[in-house]
């Protein structure tokens, strides 16, 4: 019998979507299967603080499910490069640049990937301006603000005046030191996955967001019991094609690796499309977008799961 691998699945930590992250990890640890791992928790409190110190000799390779700030962001991953272990996603770069809202849209413009008209400013700027409106005025209402690195929806707001901007700003600011005000456009919020190395990557067929309001907040996301996608997604096969032509194109500008899903917004009044977001790591909980585009895409799961380890495992070796 072959020995099964040591898979330590990595969650929890000091982020506002600690919770998320433990509902990702729990459905990761009930899905590997276990005739070919052997997996176990590995839960960092809300203080940063390890139940146990990791080491090469601990783990054979390690499923990273945090998401936002320390686990989200290159820090993981940077200390797993430093132990030496294999670990599945994005490498250190990739995940700092995909968190980070700012560089993110810094290397789609460079790459020529079409997004949405946006601001952004610290929280010194954002003190000492003496109107608001000078710093948001080459948008239009509506806009939604959000904080540069963060993600689950957490501390974002719809605006449509200089009184809410105010409020939505100061809670930005209370996550991030960073903010982001993206201009609002009518579209249909569009999902895709991405599978594979950073050469040759595959997609997932597209799904659709439900959005049941003006935008998918995070109770929409993680505490409701409505259905939040549609997928697979009927679309035009133009639109079909340049999806998921722009999600590889997302992927290879922040160098991405192993996993990824990229957000859409299409025009309903244009038909253009423009990448809202890649986030290098996807909710994996039991209603994850993510897992549910590769299911329809003929990759259930437990499969899913296994070639992402495959390709931690490949890239250790390289």
């Amino acid at each position: 019998m072959t020995e099964r691998l040591r898979v330590a699945v990595l969650a929890g930590g000091p982020s506002a979507e600690h919770e998320v992250s433990l509902q990702s990890a729990q459905a990761v640890l009930d899905a590997l299967p276990r005739d070919l791992y052997e997996p176990f928790p590995i839960i960092v409190d809300r203080l940063g603080r390890w139940p146990l110190e990791l080491r090469p000799e601990t783990a054979d390779v390690v499923f990273p499910v945090m998401h936002g700030p320390f686990g989200e962001d290159g820090v993981i991953q940077g200390h797993l490069e430093t132990l030496g272990i294999p670990y599945v996603g994005c490498g250190v770069l990739a995940s700092a640049v995909g968190m980070d809202k700012v560089a993110m849209r810094r290397a789609f413009i460079a790459e020529g990937i079409p997004v949405t008209e946006h601001v952004w400013f610290t929280g010194r700027e954002w003190r000492v301006t003496m109107d608001p409106w000078d710093l948001v005025k080459s948008l239009d209402w509506p806009m939604y603000v959000k904080p540069a690195n963060l993600g689950s929806s957490i501390g974002v707001s719809r605006v449509g005046s200089v009184e809410e901007l105010r409020v939505a700003v100061e809670l930005a600011l209370t996550y991030d030191r960073v903010v982001v005000v993206e201009q609002g456009v009518r579209a249909r919020e569009l999902v895709c996955g991405v599978l594979g190395d950073h050469d040759r990557p595959e997609t997932s067929v597209p799904g659709e967001l439900m959005v049941p309001g003006d935008w998918l907040d995070y109770e929409a996301k993680y505490l409701s019991t409505a259905e939040i996608a549609l997928i697979p997604v009927e679309l035009p096969e133009r639109v079909e094609e340049e999806v998921r032509e722009l999600s590889v194109r997302a992927y290879q500008a922040i160098g991405g690796y192993g996993v990824a899903r990229v957000d859409f917004l299409y025009e309903r009044a244009t038909g253009r499309l423009y990448v809202l977001e890649i986030n290098t790591m996807p909710g994996f909980t039991s209603r994850s977008v993510y897992a549910r585009t590769w299911q329809a895409s003929g990759v259930p799961y437990p499969d899913l799961l296994r070639r992402l380890i495959d390709l931690a495992l490949a890239r250790s070796t390289s």
